[in-house]
């Protein structure tokens, strides 16, 4: 890569990193403030996004492409089933998974490709859960749903520094998983989120 090309694949990463930290805080914040956190000029952004939507789409694919890889390594792993979720669920906690949805869902426009990943998503993430079902370490009525919506009130808890935030965060997933272990435990009230109700809270 010239060095021109690597510089510019700087400033993509400094501007995607700063506008996951700038528009967690705050979802309306203008994409200027983007530009400032990652320490670049307004022109160097809209060279490689053509607007605020443009950008979060990015995001959010990326958050999804993150995803993917940790279900994927998941299920790769021919260890303890359980152990191999657990590690799956507090990697998704440190990579951000879910960390934008509640922020940014119907910010902007979800693109047919976005709407596919989605599906892969569910569908690798089913099938984690069913092995791990099937060795009788996790609780029968989990499904897809509740493993989105934990992994978002995880990413909710705003305490302290960053890394007080983490250890409280960890803190919590530690008791969720907990009692997602419990696999012979009394039904849970209610079924979980489906996947249209999930993809539903994109659509502006």
């Amino acid at each position: 890569m010239s060095g021109r090309k690597a510089q510019a694949a700087r400033n993509d990463e400094l501007i995607r990193e700063a506008a996951r930290a700038v528009f967690t805080a705050d979802p309306g914040a203008p994409i200027a403030a983007v530009a400032e956190h990652a320490g670049v000029g307004i022109s160097a952004l809209y060279r490689r996004y053509k607007s605020k939507e443009d950008l979060l789409q990015k995001l959010a694919d990326d958050g999804m492409d993150r995803y993917l890889a940790e279900v994927e390594a998941a299920l790769a792993d021919d260890g303890d089933p359980w152990e191999a979720f657990a590690a799956f669920m507090r990697r998704c906690l440190d990579i951000g998974a879910g960390s934008l949805t509640m922020r940014l869902a119907g910010s902007f426009p979800v693109t047919d490709a976005m709407s596919a990943k989605g599906r892969e998503i569910h569908l690798a993430t089913t099938r984690l859960l069913d092995r791990v079902k099937e060795a009788g370490a996790l609780r029968r009525d989990i499904e897809v749903g509740d493993v989105s919506v934990m992994l978002e009130y995880l990413h909710g808890i705003r305490i302290g520094d960053d890394e007080r935030m983490n250890r409280l965060q960890h803190r919590y997933l530690a008791l969720m998983l907990d009692s997602l272990h419990l696999a012979d435990a009394a039904e849970l009230p209610g079924p979980p989120p489906a996947w249209q109700e999930l993809r539903g809270r994109y659509d502006d």
